[in-house]
């Protein structure tokens, strides 16, 4: 074995997603593992998501690989660290990759990584392990795209790494060496669904400020129609599933690869009923009648925000009040609309709240998720409140989502004003569909007024 490949995630120690379960493979880990096999490379995967720390740290000490390569995101860092521990203690060459490490890179190697990748992994772990398996440190320098301390204690980044132009080359992901049917068994239990997940592109053009670009910097490429519908095929055959879910940044962007895909599929016989996300600009009322034939049930739209002035400011390039005319063209095609709203974004006032607020009425999509926003470093909106930015907690103790922006109400505020955001939408919706008890609107009315009183009381409280 030339290297073993793993992840951080532990859906035991979730209790959010243990609520939800609806859990995917983690495609990014099996894209590297078909990559590498291709080249002749010895990969297993060990596939964290449905262990326990100790399973998986038992598991190392048997296999005791020679290199372990870690997948990190912001929500899997303790865990990491952690593995980082283990694996050293192993006497395991740790090589870190995600849209975690990059930016935090002198970090990662004084708490034991050996070397981060920054951008994509395939063609930069195909020259790397050759040289790892000969011990040589000198010729690291050669390898683009990494971070890593040279023989004298110094950090060395090298030069950037291009982007892989054709995705077609690619080999699908190594499905085959995790077990999916743990995924599907546990969709079917608690949804009555066997979904499946694949990418038909990589990166997004898009410069919203909050958004980290750390894997796949502001890019835009394309798989063919074909190439997708092929591995689509390959889906079908192995796994039976009944939807899909694309994990595209935005689906339809490439309006004219959009419609080949459509007719690709409908060629094909692949119409299987989906999930997806995309953009209000990105939509018309072909795109939509096109996405309800294909079996669409559910799309997402990145809404963010009811108010314009806050839209403009995050750099979304997209227009509120568009957004509520796609939700209804959505409904109005049999689909399901879906949006992600994001609270306390920087110079947001309670005006810009009420704006949403009243938004989310107008537009009355099936669902909404929300978030309270958080500078992720590397972005743009990390660079415009850093000044104002504090951290009572180590490094090694926290991630990005601890931080505490000095200028901006306290996290008690915003977990009262999603109470409020959310009972307040509820209750203009049972009123509005006229079949509600009164004691359900009751119910929402009471949270709702609870969530101001407790906006009121907090809005001046740190966290």
């Amino acid at each position: 074995m030339d290297i073993l490949l793993t992840h951080g995630y532990f859906l035991p120690d979730d209790p959010p997603e243990k609520q939800v379960m609806k859990p995917y493979p983690p495609l990014g880990l099996l894209y590297i593992s078909a990559y590498l096999k291709s080249k002749g490379f010895g990969v297993e995967v060990l596939d964290t998501t449905f262990q326990t720390r100790q399973i998986v740290f038992e598991q190392l000490d048997r296999q005791r690989p020679s290199v372990v390569g870690i997948y990190c995101n912001l929500m899997t860092k303790p865990n990491v660290l952690a593995m980082i521990a283990h694996c050293k203690g192993l006497g395991a060459t740790v090589v870190l990759g995600g849209p975690e490490p990059p930016f935090y890179a002198d970090e990662y190697l004084k708490f034991g990584a050996d070397i981060i990748v920054v951008g994509e992994g395939e063609q930069t772990l195909t020259e790397l392990l050759p040289l790892l398996a000969k011990k040589d440190i000198a010729a690291l320098a050669t390898v683009e795209g990494i971070v890593y301390r040279k023989g004298d204690g110094a950090i060395c980044r090298t030069s950037a790494r291009t982007m892989i132009a054709n995705l077609d080359e690619l080999p699908f992901p190594d499905r085959a060496a995790i077990d999916l049917q743990s995924y599907l068994k546990v969709w079917q239990k608690h949804h009555h669904q066997r979904p499946v997940s694949l990418i038909t592109a990589r990166g997004c053009p898009y410069t919203c400020s909050w958004c980290s670009h750390s894997v796949y910097g502001i890019s835009h490429r394309r798989r063919s129609p074909s190439n997708v519908a092929d591995e689509m095929e390959q889906l079908v055959a192995d796994y039976d599933p009944d939807s899909v879910w694309y994990a595209d940044d935005v689906f339809t962007i490439n309006q004219r690869w959009f419609f080949d895909y459509a007719r690709e599929l409908k060629k094909r016989d692949l119409l299987l009923p989906f999930e997806c996300i995309s953009r209000e600009d990105r939509l018309n009322e072909e795109v939509v009648k096109t996405l309800a034939e294909m079996g669409c049930s559910r799309l997402w739209i990145g809404a963010e925000s009811g108010s314009q002035r806050i839209l403009d400011a995050m750099q979304r390039r997209t227009n509120a009040a568009r957004v509520r005319e796609m939700t209804t063209l959505l409904q109005k095609h049999g689909i399901e609309a879906g949006m992600f709203i994001m609270l306390g974004y920087h110079g947001e006032t309670e005006d810009d709240l009420l704006a949403t607020a009243e938004h989310l009425k107008l537009a009355n999509p099936d669902i909404f998720l929300t978030t309270v926003s958080y500078p992720i470093k590397g972005t743009a909106y990390y660079s415009e409140v850093e000044s104002s930015i504090v951290s009572e907690k180590a490094w090694a103790d926290r991630t990005d989502r601890d931080f505490v922006v000095t200028n901006r109400p306290s996290r008690s505020y915003y977990r009262h004003a999603n109470r409020w955001l959310v009972n307040e939408v509820a209750l203009y919706k049972l009123i509005q569909g006229g079949t509600a008890t009164l004691r359900q609107k009751a119910w929402a009315f009471v949270n709702s007024r609870l969530g101001r009183l407790g906006m009121a009381i907090s809005k001046r409280r740190r966290p």
